[in-house]
């Protein structure tokens, strides 16, 4: 099943991803495709406001870091960037299974990069930047 929305401000992407958390009860392995720029940290945000883990302004890009982890009382949201990971190899030296587990949600960004993760994503969302503030986003479960 696939739901389309559009946002018109950074503002409403984090507003969508406090929506989405309800829909993302643990554990989900969510692929999160798009761009550089197109916005997938910004609805990180939202997503780990919604299960009251982080508020979107401690909520950065773990572009170099790989992996934030945001700590609810009820749910951990992984927010993970594989963008400069390349092998199997290197994508194994992350312990990405020992972070799965009942009450986890895994944010993966460039997750399409690794069949596994086709394989194994509960959901993919997919950010397209329409313009400066507008984004297309696809919700696919």
């Amino acid at each position: 099943m696939a739901r389309d929305f559009t946002t018109n401000s950074p503002e409403e992407t984090i507003a969508l991803g406090r929506e989405l958390a309800s829909q993302l009860a643990p554990p989900k392995i969510v692929v999160l495709r798009g761009d550089l720029g197109a916005g997938k940290t910004t609805l990180v945000k939202g997503i780990a406001e919604g299960f009251n883990a982080a508020s979107h302004d401690d909520v950065t890009s773990p572009t170099f870091t790989l992996i934030h982890e945001y700590r609810g009382p009820s749910v951990t949201v992984y927010h993970i960037d594989l963008y400069r990971i390349d092998t199997p190899r290197e994508l194994e030296t992350l312990g990405l299974d020992d972070l799965m587990t009942d009450n986890s949600v895994l944010l993966i960004e460039w997750g399409e990069k690794f069949a596994r993760f086709q394989r194994q994503r509960n959901v993919e969302i997919v950010l397209e930047r329409v313009s400066e503030n507008q984004r297309r986003i696809k919700v696919m479960s």
